[in-house]
């Protein structure tokens, strides 16, 4: 008689109660686990990466998270057990994405985010995407939308890998992708209105008045708020609107914890009439 295979629900199952307590944030990319391990748990790695392998039997490469760097926001990553790359093909909402960790930015914990935002789509939009990173929204939102996406992104390896994305997924895509490589705040200014324009802000940088004035009727803009400052937030990008001449409803919805009383939010704008 075959023996029950074992089910794991998290770490919590397989590891001591000190390692746990230690470790932060696990994350699987594709056949790629990246996890966060404080200094004096590394004399415990092999005991972490067993158990990460008995979590996610797919994982071929466990990768410790460094801080963000550099000007496209990376992540610095050490492969601490298995092949030495961090280049991986990620599958989410029915769409392939390839990404290499050590060039650029990615989020797997936006999954259902994306998808929120692809159904809110209709069939025949333009929509803009700036900082489009390796295309995660665009690829969702052609994959179910018969639509026209222009994608932004300054990252040339992020570029090269958002061409590698729309040519592993073509044959599933109803909508059409163009990448532009530049700078948002150089691109965006030369660009046309667009019906939505869904902007998903790297950390620090304010693009609201910018990609608002693209928007013709819908602008998802993404931002990092204290929760005592989501009303502030709001009524920021209502006296926005004002000042460019249009009439604005937005609702405020968080995302997820970026750390105590900070949330990742997204003000879903809808511009209801040019003034």
């Amino acid at each position: 008689m075959r023996p029950e295979r074992q089910i794991y629900k998290n770490l919590t199952d397989l590891l001591p109660g000190d390692i746990v307590e230690g470790l932060g944030r696990l994350d699987v990319i594709g056949d790629i686990a990246v996890i966060t391990i404080p200094e004096e748990l590394m004399d415990r790695v092999d005991v972490i990466a067993q158990a990460i392998r008995k979590l996610y039997p797919q994982v071929k490469v466990i990768a410790r998270r460094g801080f963000h760097e550099g000007k496209y926001r990376v992540r610095r990553l050490e492969v601490i057990w298995g092949e030495d790359r961090l280049e991986t093909i990620h599958k989410e909402n029915g769409v392939l994405i390839k990404v290499d960790l050590a060039s650029v930015f990615f989020n797997p914990r936006m999954k259902g985010e994306r998808y929120r935002i692809a159904q809110l789509v209709r069939d025949g939009e333009k929509i803009l995407l700036p900082f489009a990173g390796v295309l995660p929204y665009a690829l969702v939102i052609a994959r179910m939308r018969k639509v026209k996406i222009t994608a932004v992104e300054l990252n040339p390896r992020a570029v090269e890998l958002a061409y590698e994305n729309i040519e592993l997924n073509k044959r599933w895509l109803k909508g059409e992708i163009e990448v532009i490589q530049g700078d948002v705040f150089k691109v965006l200014p030369e660009l046309p209105e667009f019906d939505r324009v869904v902007s998903p802000t790297p950390k620090g940088v304010d693009a609201l008045s910018l990609t608002l004035s693209k928007a013709k009727s819908y602008l998802h803009y993404y931002d990092f708020v204290h929760e005592d400052e989501i009303e502030a937030f709001k009524e920021r990008i209502i006296r926005e609107c004002r000042r460019q001449g249009k009439e604005c409803s937005v609702r405020v919805k968080r995302i997820a914890d970026y750390k105590p009383h900070v949330y990742k939010v997204c003000a879903d704008v809808e511009v209801k009439q040019n003034r």
